[in-house]
């Protein structure tokens, strides 16, 4: 069964320090007034133009394991490889901030407002990451409403272009989830429209399954490492 849902603006709200970190601030700078300004202009288009929503569908381990194959290209080594028999619970997963939001940072790049598209661009990242963990955090209440009761479980989510899944296992993917009853879509490149959306697949277990050194050879290909943080907090005994 699949499960739609929109996504309160508030739950999203992207967190001030990270949206700084991708524009290459440091956390906590004092802004001078005019970055300050654009900052805030920033916030309101965001505000006027984001409409989150999200998709989850469980999924069988033999059929996840037919959609995580795609089409051949996976390393042969992957966190998600290791991770995927041990859950318990699978889902798969897609969220998206809406087409009005990427339009309008497509536009200020096109209006040569290069100064309010970079930070809204930045914004809408954050909040495409916080919109992924809405996706979780429902996931897994959803699985307890229903008696899952496994002691320290946690659900954490891994998606194509990462952590060795490659980017074409985007379109077997897509084809299992059908995501375009949020307004997704997939290009020829595998890449989601609306930009600002994540897609993959929810798993749920003890949290320990998804304890892993970052020694595989795509780890050492990633330049982004987000899965650092997200593991960080999960071992932290953050609630998921």
């Amino acid at each position: 069964m699949s499960d739609v849902f929109t996504v309160a603006p508030e739950e999203v709200s992207p967190e001030r320090d990270a949206v700084l970190a991708l524009l290459g601030i440091p956390a906590g700078t004092q802004l001078g007034d005019r970055i300050e300004r654009l900052y805030t202009h920033a916030l309101g288009v965001l505000g006027e133009t984001i409409a989150p929503r999200g998709l989850i569908a469980e999924i069988e381990g033999g059929a996840f394991d037919a959609v995580y194959a795609g089409d051949g290209k996976n390393a042969p080594e992957t966190p998600v490889a290791l991770v995927a028999p041990r859950a318990e619970h699978r889902a798969l997963f897609a969220v998206t901030l809406g087409e009005p939001l990427s339009r309008a940072v497509a536009e200020c790049f096109t209006g040569a407002d290069f100064a309010l598209g970079y930070t809204l661009d930045a914004m809408a990242s954050v909040a495409a990451d916080a919109a992924a963990a809405v996706a979780e955090r429902r996931f897994a209440r959803t699985l307890r409403e229903r008696g899952w009761a496994t002691a320290d479980g946690a659900v954490l989510r891994y998606s194509p272009g990462y952590c060795g899944w490659d980017i074409t296992g985007q379109r077997r993917l897509f084809a299992a989830l059908q995501p375009g009853a949020i307004g997704l879509t997939l290009n020829d490149s595998c890449l989601m429209q609306p930009l600002k959306s994540v897609s993959g697949v929810l798993l749920a277990g003890p949290r320990t399954i998804h304890k892993f050194p970052p020694t595989f050879d795509c780890c050492a290909r990633c330049a982004e490492r987000t899965c650092r943080d997200r593991l960080a907090t999960l071992f932290a005994g953050a609630a998921h």
